[in-house]
């Protein structure tokens, strides 16, 4: 009796002396992620928690004794305002022009470069330069080699043929603008719609071709559903970076003749009308709409890694 009574307590201080090192065996995987997690808090959270708080307050940079809480009216400011209003609709046809036009063009390449042919590594690499220039460089690029009209190359092409000289600027500034995001995100929709193309079941092709399907036939009824995943990834990604960008519009433009948007027009109160609060609810805006797109993007990112592994 008394040795099938104290079994049973003698084995319990062996699973509690267990516990702590498991406990410290998780701690120590998790520890050299630990720098990682603090450097993400301290260089994005905790600058934009203090952009948070100042939307709150109306404050001039020029008057900083004269700042007050103020609530949500920078932000009604922002919604209402005629000026902000434009900007965000601009922002908004800037980057449904440019993701769309990426998106064709990529989809074009990516199906040529889908073909065997001699030199096509060679092409693959030049598609992808433009993808791989700095943005800045690129708007300079565009807008004193390509549009300048007195030696630029497109006035250049256009007296050689006996065709007008415009400004393409002065006339065109917001297609002006969309061309050189369209040239430089066209080669990253064509590397991700050409990792869909090579993705493609190709005995579900070849049973298409036996049966007498034509190449038009192929692409719309098995390419096109197949690359629906990545049309839509190659979407949401452009549009989380055209929402922000600012360097073709300041470059080109300096946002006049309608080009400004969102995050010309936050740069524009905060350094400029020195209206910090103001800037700091529209810049608030712009991460909102960041967010939202960018958990779109996840979502689209997470189900294909499901197809992959069902595949699988």
């Amino acid at each position: 009796m008394t040795a099938t009574t104290t079994a049973p307590y003698a084995a319990a201080p062996a699973r509690t002396s267990k516990q702590p090192s498991a406990r410290l065996r998780a701690w120590a995987t998790r520890a050299p992620l630990l720098p990682a997690l603090v450097f993400m808090i301290a260089v994005t959270q905790l600058p934009f928690v203090a952009t948070l708080v100042i939307s709150f307050f109306d404050w001039n940079a020029l008057y900083p004794k004269a700042r007050h809480f103020t609530g949500l009216d920078n932000y009604h400011q922002v919604l209402t305002d005629a000026g902000l209003r434009h900007s965000v609709w601009t922002t908004v046809l800037l980057t449904v022009g440019v993701v769309l036009a990426s998106l064709v063009l990529g989809l074009a390449l990516a199906l040529l470069l889908d073909r065997r042919f001699r030199g096509r590594g060679l092409v693959r690499t030049l598609l992808i330069a433009p993808f791989l220039v700095v943005p800045v460089a690129a708007a300079l690029l565009w807008k004193h080699v390509l549009y300048n009209p007195e030696y630029g190359l497109l006035n250049g092409l256009l007296h050689y043929v006996g065709g007008p000289q415009p400004d393409w600027i002065s006339h065109t500034p917001l297609l002006a603008v969309e061309a050189s995001l369209v040239w430089q995100w066209t080669p990253f929709m064509m590397l991700i719609l050409l990792a869909g193309l090579q993705s493609r079941d190709q005995q579900q092709i070849e049973a298409a071709r036996v049966d007498g399907a034509s190449d038009w036939q192929i692409f719309r009824h098995l390419t096109l559903p197949h690359l629906r995943r990545y049309l839509e990834l190659g979407a949401l990604l452009g549009s989380i970076y055209i929402v922000q960008n600012f360097d073709a519009v300041f470059t080109i433009t300096s946002g006049g003749l309608g080009t400004a948007n969102l995050p010309y027009t936050v740069y524009q109160s905060f350094y400029q009308a020195h209206e910090n609060g103001l800037a700091s609810a529209a810049g608030v805006l712009v991460v909102i709409g960041s967010i939202v797109i960018a958990t779109f993007a996840l979502r689209v990112v997470s189900s294909l890694f499901r197809e992959e592994v069902s595949r699988a």
